[in-house]
């Protein structure tokens, strides 16, 4: 296996969860569970199937999200966060809290979702 060459420790991080979806993905999954993809399809509304399907597999890869398919007709597929990927929820909290404190007029919030009562990130 090829090795991939990052320049610092930040980079890896940059490389796992990169990118507009996967940190919301992540935090899906790691406040409410294992989901099925049509699940997540709902809540991430302005998401591809597409994009969806993409950004999972790079979270399996990287060993952040582990997919479950069930032989049944239709197959159900499972999606749950693995130990590696909860291990994030401190640094998607962090941005979620930084997104909040440095939010400008540039910015309007559709759909509010840091807050505490809520009990999910962004």
């Amino acid at each position: 296996m090829k090795k991939i060459e990052v320049t610092c420790e930040m980079e890896i991080t940059l490389k796992m969860i990169g990118g507009k979806w996967k940190p919301l993905i992540l935090d899906v999954l790691i406040r409410q569970g294992t989901q099925r993809f049509s699940q997540l399809m709902r809540q991430m509304t302005q998401l591809s199937q597409r994009t969806l399907t993409n950004q999972l597999r790079e979270l399996e890869e990287d060993g952040l999200v582990l997919r479950t398919v069930y032989p049944e007709v239709p197959p159900r597929v499972e999606y749950a966060v693995t130990e590696k990927g909860l291990s994030l929820a401190p640094l998607l909290e962090l941005m979620c809290q930084w997104g909040e404190a440095h939010m400008d007029d540039r910015f309007q919030l559709t759909n509010p979702q840091c807050s505490k009562e809520k009990n999910t990130l962004c």
